[in-house]
């Protein structure tokens, strides 16, 4: 076999390219990653961001971990390679009043949420369970390839009956409608139907707007508040659990890597594609900035589709329809992801003290609803959020490989700024919306600006410059009802095939997970395996 010559080519070194590499080796392929940036990881990265305080080593876009199947975990034995999850396990909403609500399932949780009202406080538990129960009627979708519905091909038929036969497993009139409230309703709306405190509502809603470009009151954002209700962190974790990997999140990109390696797979930095050769409609390898070849009969992509189908291809070489799609795709965030590192851990008003439960779990920065609309209502009208709101996580309550003893790195997931942002400068903008929250988080834990050591701030400009997401979307695409399951990312091509023979998708893009799952570089790897596209020396 010539130099330049594989059997499989993985575009892009991020989580779900090196799982699909890992994949491919163990299964006998000769593979290689070129991965465009300097490290493996992409988004799944740790770094430490200050040369001069090397010591704290931040989690810099992805800050948590959940919906990594464990069979990707068993199949590539990540645990081997490193691959620990700490479990976070609690929602925290304090509020500069001095009221807060702690969501531990337990008297706590009730006595907090009473303070707003006694009867939300009773409707929680049945809310906890109406939703987890359809999350988990929900959760084998996320293993499953979508069929081509529509499709009057044969084989395409039949996977389509087998897809509604499978689903009917806990289907009922009232299910069906709740799933459908699901996909179409607003979050907002959705809660309302549960509970009259705005405050309580706000503090559920927060995980369905995160990552999303819409407020709670954007119809869509209740499939998103269901889905980041399913989590599998680790084994025997249950529904909605998340975690905090030991070594942060680029540890568990290091594991993914590591696997891929053990089976046989080269990892190649610094190896930017320029573009997919193409011939006779089928894909025969890549070339690379600066004139090298590498040719092979499979090549899997897991770049963001705008830049494989836009930038690596011709579009005289794809369907007139598919580049509209590929187009209109829509990747907008308004996302600022904030990295701090810190003398000392923050302490709250409403709950003083430490707590591991509170310190070291999810921190949510919002009053109510009201809160939540005012934010993203801001960055539609194109100003940065007067008010920001965030996704708080301190790893180091847990995971002592990430500071010095008694310091701290802080993760903060906020939003909203504008989406063109992604395309325009607006650095001091950007520093005065990071002082903004500052002040907010000030005024429900005193004393937390003068324990701010570094700041890291990453606006949507600067993740799609440096990390290539597109818009700034951790997603590679909104999470909207039009951008999901068989419309992810074109219709008829949610099946982690494209166009273009031989040339498979395993981005981000192609699964409704989203997130850090791993599931596109497994499925991707299914789809090849019954082409019988692999080639093995």
């Amino acid at each position: 076999m010539a130099a330049n010559q594989v059997d499989a080519i993985v575009i892009g070194g991020g989580h779900n390219g090196l799982v699909a590499a890992a994949y491919l080796a163990k299964y006998g392929a000769r593979v290689v990653v070129l991965e465009a940036r300097h490290k493996t990881g992409g988004a799944t990265d740790t770094m430490s961001p200050w040369p001069d305080a090397a010591e704290f080593q931040v989690t810099t876009l992805s800050y948590v971990m959940s919906l990594m199947p464990p069979e990707i975990v068993r199949d590539l034995e990540l645990i081997r390679h490193g691959y620990k999850i700490f479990p976070q396990v609690l929602g925290y909403l304090p509020l500069p009043d001095g009221r807060s609500i702690v969501n531990d399932g337990g008297a706590r949780q009730f006595a907090s949420v009473s303070q707003f009202s006694k009867k939300d406080a009773e409707a929680l538990p049945r809310y906890h369970a109406w939703i987890g129960r359809i999350a988990d009627i929900m959760h084998p979708l996320l293993m499953e390839t979508p069929p081509k519905l529509g499709s009057s091909r044969p084989g395409d038929v039949i996977d389509q009956i087998r897809f509604i036969l499978r689903r009917r497993k806990g289907m009922d009139v009232r299910t069906v409608a709740d799933i459908t409230k699901l996909f179409s309703m607003s979050a907002g709306d959705l809660l309302r139907e549960w509970f009259e405190s705005s405050e309580l509502i706000g503090s559920i809603a927060m995980p369905g707007v995160l990552g999303a470009w819409g407020g709670p009151e954007t119809p869509g954002t209740a499939y998103v508040l269901m889905h980041l209700s399913i989590g599998s962190a680790g084994e025997g974790a249950t529904t909605s659990s998340w975690g905090y990997p030991q070594g942060g999140m680029g540890a568990v990109a290091d594991a993914c890597r590591r696997a891929a390696e053990s089976f046989g797979a080269e990892v190649r930095v610094n190896a930017p594609v320029e573009r997919v050769l193409i011939r006779e409609g089928s894909a025969v390898g890549v070339a690379l900035a600066g004139g090298e070849e590498v040719h092979a009969p499979v090549v899997v992509t897991s770049c963001h589709p705008k830049i494989t189908f836009e930038r690596q291809i011709d579009a005289d070489q794809l369907p007139d329809d598919f580049v509209r799609d590929i187009k209109n795709w829509k990747s907008r965030s308004g996302m600022v992801k904030i990295n701090l590192a810190l003398d000392r851990l923050p302490e709250f008003t409403a709950n003083p003290g430490f707590d591991p439960d509170v310190q070291g779990g999810a921190i949510w920065i919002a009053d109510d609803t009201e809160y939540l609309e005012a934010a993203f209502h801001d960055a539609r009208m194109g100003r940065a959020s007067n008010r920001p709101l965030a996704d708080i996580a301190i790893p180091t309550v847990f995971d002592k490989t990430l500071a010095p003893e008694g310091k701290h790195v802080m993760s903060l997931c906020t939003q909203w700024v504008p989406a063109a942002w992604a395309d325009e400068d607006h650095g001091p903008e950007l520093e005065a919306y990071a002082e903004r929250l500052f002040d907010r988080v000030e005024a429900v834990a005193p004393g937390f600006k003068s324990s701010i050591l570094r700041r890291q701030i990453l606006g949507p400009r600067e993740m799609q410059e440096e990390w290539n997401l597109i818009g700034g979307s951790v997603y590679h695409g909104e999470l909207t009802a039009n951008q999901l399951f068989h419309m992810r990312p074109a219709p008829g091509y949610a099946d982690y095939r494209s166009p273009i023979r031989g040339l498979y998708q395993a981005s981000s893009a192609t699964h409704a997970g989203g997130g850090v799952t791993g599931m596109p570089g497994h499925h991707v790897v299914q789809a090849i395996r019954k082409d019988k596209a692999l080639k093995r020396r």
